[in-house]
């Protein structure tokens, strides 16, 4: 085999190794703390752009 087939393939392994390491790790971590408010204020925003649209639904002579 040559020297570069080598180091390819160390390099594979090592980043195979570093995935499972980190997936481990982040195992640990409880997903209970995580805040819903981008969600909510994303909601929020398409509501009011909603009710934006509700009220200038009027038609007009402009174009």
């Amino acid at each position: 085999m040559s020297g570069f087939a080598i180091v390819i393939i160390v390099i594979a392994l090592g980043m195979i190794v570093g995935n499972i390491m980190l997936l481990k790790h982040s195992a640990k971590f409880s997903m209970k703390n995580l805040k819903q408010e981008p969600i909510e204020n994303s909601k929020k925003s398409d509501e009011k752009s909603s009710e934006h649209t509700k009220v200038n639904d009027k038609p007009t002579d402009e174009l």
